[in-house]
């Protein structure tokens, strides 16, 4: 067996893979903590990519934005702005092994960003997994007013676009409710699951 020096290499990029293609993802226990956890809920959040919802106040304020999007161009920074602390949420489940693993999977083509830019600053952004015609959603954050909504719009609008067929957001929230957000039992997302990673479908 390959030596493994530090409990941050445990998390194998193939390994990640293989556990979403069954409906498994990973989480961190702790920002600070090398322990993960891999999940499988019983109820998965969705959000249908022929029922998006983008709220009145939302489209207008993308009319008149000033950001810059761009696709897959800084994962580093992407997921340091997921990770940051912030008022009410001290620590993150994006720990180390997270971070290597979704590195390396970067690199290799399956991990993809969505970035809002102002003035040369990342101010926002979202990323997740691709398999076949799926996405996974991951995490997202902002640094400017909307800045993350408008990743999240702009990422269903490149989904469209390249025909992808499932857009999973493993859990739902009030904020991704708004958007057309939905729950779906484990056969049924299992269905959607598979539908989705046997076709193909270029994020870039």
């Amino acid at each position: 067996m390959p030596r493994r020096d530090h409990p941050a290499d445990w998390l194998d990029p193939e390994i990640v893979l293989r556990a979403y293609m069954v409906g498994v993802f990973p989480m961190g226990q702790d920002a600070d903590s090398d322990e993960l956890v891999w999940l499988k809920p019983e109820v998965r959040g969705i959000i249908p990519l022929d029922a998006f919802h983008i709220p009145r106040s939302l489209a207008k304020a993308m009319r008149r934005t000033a950001f810059e999007f761009r696709f897959s161009t800084d994962f580093d920074g992407v997921i340091a702005g997921c990770a940051e602390a912030k008022p009410g949420r001290e620590t993150t489940w994006i720990n180390t092994p997270i971070r290597r693993a979704y590195r390396e999977l970067f690199v290799r083509g399956h991990c993809h960003t969505v970035e809002a830019w102002q003035d040369g600053a990342l101010v926002g952004g979202l990323y997740g997994i691709t398999l076949g015609a799926a996405f996974f959603g991951e995490s997202m954050f902002s640094r400017q007013t909307d800045a993350s909504k408008m990743c999240l719009a702009k990422l269903v609008e490149r989904l469209n676009e390249r025909r992808f067929r499932l857009l999973d957001a493993q859990f739902i929230t009030s904020h991704l409710a708004r958007f057309g957000a939905i729950e779906v039992l484990r056969p049924r997302y299992e269905a959607l699951l598979a539908d989705a990673i046997s076709r193909q479908a270029r994020f870039l």
